[in-house]
């Protein structure tokens, strides 16, 4: 039961935006099924916004743009990948920003297992015992 409550959690999670292409069901659902796996990785994570861009057409090829942005404690993060193919585009675009919230995970993991010591800049008063 919890695990059908988790991927309406996640449809309600990721956003999804055509520009200059209409994203049909098919394509949403990729997406969806591609994106949803950043958020197993982390619980904190608010919301994932895709957007697709296709540019105009450069002779007999398309040009496709994916931005993604996560919305997550902290700093957003953001990553952009360009094309030919929609789809390589989109995989390169789950690559990057999973690489990014690796990255970012490691960082807070190491700030977290190595504090710095704290200055204080009064002498403490001797304890009792």
């Amino acid at each position: 039961m919890a695990h059908a409550n988790f991927s309406d959690d996640i449809g309600s999670k990721i956003s999804m935006q055509g520009v200059h292409i209409d994203l049909t069901p098919a394509m949403q659902n990729i997406i969806r099924e591609k994106f949803s796996v950043l958020l197993r990785h982390n619980e904190w994570i608010v919301r994932v916004d895709i957007r697709l861009h296709q540019d105009q057409q450069r002779g007999r090829k398309h040009h496709y743009t994916a931005t993604g942005l996560i919305a997550v404690r902290g700093p957003d993060i953001i990553a952009s990948v360009k094309g030919d193919d929609a789809y390589n585009v989109l995989d390169g675009l789950v690559e990057k920003l999973d690489e990014l919230i690796r990255e970012r995970h490691e960082r807070f993991k190491d700030k977290r297992n190595h504090p710095h010591d704290v200055e204080i800049g009064a002498e403490l008063p001797k304890v009792r015992e």
